[in-house]
């Protein structure tokens, strides 16, 4: 058997380490004979960083334990929040709804299949994490899906994945095309309200671009007498699989995964998805299978497909029959069959007298089941092909026998932005230039492509107000009879980190948890999913940005009381290839983090929208810094400082509890968390949404350390200073308002005026109905009737 960089016979690599291949040839050593192909293949895919996520769990420096156990889940054990029921043991992570219920989630990226194929890449990523919801505990019902989205605005120059320089890389818009479309197609074709998601823009994002999936669920607290987040594998249990037929495609998905995008990669590593046979699946296990009682324990086929599935599941042993796998392809290997990422399927633990009723319910559903072998007490993974044993691995040596790495780290030179000023324009030219920015303007074309309404639980919308605007938070009500609602927000940080990469995570959490704040969620029910795309993660340099990131997610975890209850990691997102003359290239993605919220609203009627709702003031609450680095205002404009903005998480948390009473007590009209772009945006954001105008004094906003001098007024116009949030409130309730807040920083800046204007005073004075046309300009060039046929 020939092995090389490409694999077993140049048929797709397995990116196992030198040190990993020594310890496999030292244990068939030991075992006396030489290991088959799907030996070798299985191997691969569990201990591929996919699935075993190498870099979080390794030494590193002085933290023996890595930075998963040392940072992220050590932040849950020590705010050991009462809200939490199951957290990184399962298929997604759940806290509880009510007395009745739990709610789960999970958030999955599927960066390099979209970077190939971006329909089928985020297609497949969407079902994918649909069905980790489906796999939590007994089974969850998927409520809510949500996205992120990272794209180039445009290629710089011509790339190339060879060094022929004959297959192009994807222009930004095709792939930008191809995801929107295919999350649309996995969502809309499930019966999945797609709630909440949002695009971020840089050209770092050329060579492979950054799709985050994720997807909320909701499951009973007790099916009978059992806790339902509780699964148990027993000994002599059929192993069942239902859903889709197992093909080509998906292979080597995982090991691929696991590495920067290179040449010489075949289509096949990307998944094909079959929304309706999800949905089939779907309804026959949440809706009758589960609450029956007749399965013990199921889990979802993604990375790695059956050698994953019942391998996890499988971990005390197991023996399988590939011939009793049903197949829909011709002419397929054994070990293609096993590790095949085919989607649409779940794996079950059936004990054989339930196995009966099962069949004939899966039959109703036009769901096909096949029994493929038997879990056991062996501790042996044994995998038979018309009754021979191809395979034969300790079940120990399966799961732990990867060698562990020892990381290094060094110091890195943090990325100064040292350009010319492109843009000192006046402030009216600002706020037109900022407001059509693609990480500030609207994506109403995006959102409205996505069935929010189906399942009818929406309380807070994607879309808010006569102006449309996109909001940052959602909120649904998934159990009609209850007044609960579950809160759902996004923070996402990136180009920070090329400063100051602890900053960036800590303001990526202060994003989300003020976004879900401004919403009308509570802190104190609340939990955490996280989600790092980092690149270039063998780079002693990049290791020490990852570092510092992850610290800054235990301190602000621990300092909010926020548990993190799921996540996931992709650490290669680089793209290595050719420019136009064949030279090669090596592109990085910017260190990335998107920090997603998930917690409960007592009552969906006190949830608050973010656009303006009539003649009303407008207070700033928080305080604004001299804080332009990296800022998006910064990188239109060249101007400022190097300054990164901070979190002071005791400031912000006094107010987060507070601005929840105040939702609490009906005083608040409206309310937006700034970000990208500061106040500027996010006012006129909301004066959009209300289609009103304002007059407000830039002079009252709390201000530290912002000099007084010509770049004073944009500072506070356009500073990212974390922990602020911009409300509107009523006359008749500006009393208890302030007295509400009279011990915290917030400033009464103006107030909300029928003319559509936004006069500034002192300043300017500029049409909201040019603001508008710009805050909407590259949506409404969207509106083009993108077809399947033309991706």
């Amino acid at each position: 058997m020939q092995i090389s960089k490409d694999g077993i016979q140049n048929r797709g690599p397995l990116n196992l380490s030198l040190d990993a291949l020594k310890a496999i040839r030292a244990y068939f050593e030991k075992h006396n004979r030489s290991p088959n192909d799907i030996e070798l293949e299985t191997l691969a895919q569990t201990w591929s960083e996919h699935c075993k996520h190498n870099i979080f769990s390794s030494s590193i420096d002085e933290i023996a334990s890595g930075l998963y156990k040392h940072y992220i889940k050590r932040a849950t054990t020590d705010i050991n929040s009462p809200i939490c029921v199951s957290t990184f043991s399962d298929n997604a992570g759940a806290i509880v709804f009510d007395d009745d219920f739990l709610v789960v989630d999970k958030v999955e990226t599927h960066n390099s299949p979209s970077a190939l194929d971006p329909f089928g890449g985020a297609e497949t990523g969407i079902l994918g994490v649909n069905r980790d919801i489906i796999g939590f505990g007994m089974g969850a019902k998927p409520i809510m899906n949500a996205y992120y989205f990272c794209f180039a605005e445009s290629l710089e120059q011509p790339l190339y994945r060879d060094k022929e320089c004959k297959e192009s890389v994807l222009a930004p818009t095709q792939i930008m095309d191809g995801v929107i479309l295919g999350v649309n197609t996995g969502g809309n074709c499930s019966g999945i309200p797609t709630a909440i998601g949002s695009m971020y823009f840089h050209n770092r994002f050329c060579g492979k671009p950054l799709v985050f999936v994720g997807s909320t669920g909701i499951i009973p607290r007790h099916i009978g007498e059992k806790p339902a987040h509780i699964k148990t594998v027993k000994n002599g249990d059929y192993i069942v699989v239902i859903g889709g037929r197992v093909g080509r495609d998906g292979i080597h998905g995982a090991t691929f995964s696991s590495h920067a995008l290179k040449e010489n990669v075949g289509c096949t590593v990307v998944q094909v998805g079959s929304p309706i046979t999800q949905k089939k699946l779907s309804d026959a296990i949440v809706k009758e299978a589960r609450d029956r009682g007749l399965y013990n324990a199921i889990t979802d086929n993604g990375a790695g497909g059956l050698s994953s599935s019942v391998g996890e599941m499988g971990e005390k042993g197991f023996i399988v029959d590939l011939e009793k796998v049903p197949l829909k392809t011709d002419k397929i290997m054994p070990w293609e069959i096993w590790v095949s990422e085919s989607q649409e399927r779940m794996t079950l633990s059936v004990s054989p007298e339930q196995y009966p009723a099962l069949e004939e319910l899966m039959l109703k559903h036009d769901v096909e089941i096949s029994v493929i072998g038997e879990f056991n007490n062996t501790g042996k993974a044994v995998v038979r092909h018309n009754g021979t044993v191809i395979m034969d691995i300790d079940t120990d040596f399966l799961h732990n026998g990867n060698p562990a790495l020892t990381l290094r780290t060094e110091k890195w030179q943090p990325a100064y932005i040292h350009t010319t000023v492109t843009h000192n324009v006046s402030i009216e030219d600002d706020l037109l230039n900022m407001m059509g920015r693609k990480n500030i303007c609207s994506r109403e074309f995006l959102v409205s492509q996505y069935d929010h309404e189906v399942q009818g639980s929406s309380a807070i919308k994607p879309l808010q107000g006569k102006g449309r605007i996109c909001g940052d938070a959602v909120v649904l009500r998934p159990v009609l009879s209850s007044t609960r609602g579950v809160v759902k927000a996004q923070g996402f940080g990136c180009v920070y980190a090329e400063i100051d990469p602890y900053n960036m995570a800590a303001c990526a959490i202060d994003t989300a948890i003020r976004n879900h704040i401004s919403v009308g969620g509570n802190i104190e029910h609340m939990a955490l999913i996280d989600n790092f795309c980092w690149c270039d993660a063998t780079n002693p340099q990049r290791l020490r940005q990852l570092k510092q990131a992850a610290k800054a997610c235990y301190d602000y975890a621990t300092a909010f009381g926020t548990p993190f209850i799921s996540g996931k990691d992709s650490m290669f997102n680089d793209f290595h290839g050719y420019d136009g003359s064949g030279t090669s290239i090596h592109i990085s993605a910017l260190p990335s983090l998107l920090v997603s919220t998930l917690g409960i609203i007592e009552d969906v009627s006190n949830a608050i929208t973010q656009h303006v709702k009539g003649p009303s003031l407008i207070y700033v609450l928080g305080t604004t810094y001299n804080e332009l680095g990296m800022s998006e205002y910064q990188l239109y404009s060249g101007l400022g400082n190097e300054n990164v903005p901070s979190v002071n998480a005791e400031n912000a948390m006094l107010l987060y509890k507070r601005f929840h009473q105040a939702s609490m007590r009906k005083v608040i009209a409206s309310a937006i968390a700034p970000g990208l772009g500061g106040l500027a945006t996010s006012l006129i954001k909301s004066l959009i949404g209300g289609h009103m105008g304002a007059e407000i004094d830039l002079s009252a906003v709390i201000t530290s350390d912002v000099p007084q001098n010509d770049m004073w007024a944009k500072t506070v116009l356009f500073s990212e200073s974390q922990s602020r949030i911009i409300a509107t409130v009523s006359v008749e309730n500006q009393h208890e308002f302030e007295s509400l807040f009279a011990d915290l920083p917030y400033a009464l800046i103006g107030r909300v005026i029928p003319e559509y204007v936004l006069k500034i005073s002192g300043i300017t004075t500029i049409s909201l109905a040019m603001l508008e046309k710009k805050y909407k300009e590259f949506s409404n060039s969207r509106y083009n009737g993108v077809r399947v046929d033309q991706l």
